[in-house]
């Protein structure tokens, strides 16, 4: 079992930067491939990045440049660096566990956290 708790979002106007955390539980984090993905009302979740456990990433294109995943596995967090935010970030955000990858696409894994909340203004 692995318990997902995110925090940092919030509200921040156009340009701006925002940090997520996700905090893990468990003892196998180092090991799982650690992902966030979120979802906008009315839209389906989609994948935003993925870092492994030897700490490749991979990104979707819309965020690619400004988004930067990252993990620190003696804290078992994995964080969501997100500059130069836009509008059409605005979405909640989820923290996942165990992602996959099927040759074309993320997998949205075996656990996810609660949700936290990214609103950017215009």
């Amino acid at each position: 079992q692995v318990q997902l708790v995110e925090s940092g979002g919030g509200l921040v106007q156009a340009g701006g930067s925002l940090r997520l955390s996700c905090a893990a539980s468990g003892r196998t984090f180092s090991s799982r491939v650690m992902g966030w993905f979120r979802q906008a009302p009315g839209n389906e979740r989609e994948f935003v990045a993925a870092i492994t456990w030897s700490g490749n990433t991979y990104y979707a294109d819309s965020v690619k440049g400004r988004f930067t995943v990252t993990r620190d596995n003696a804290k078992n967090t994995v964080y969501l660096q997100m500059n130069s935010l836009k509008p059409e970030d605005t979405a909640v955000y989820y923290c996942a566990a165990d992602l996959t990858w099927d040759g074309s696409s993320w997998s949205k894994g075996n656990y996810w956290g609660q949700g936290t909340q990214v609103t950017v203004s215009s």
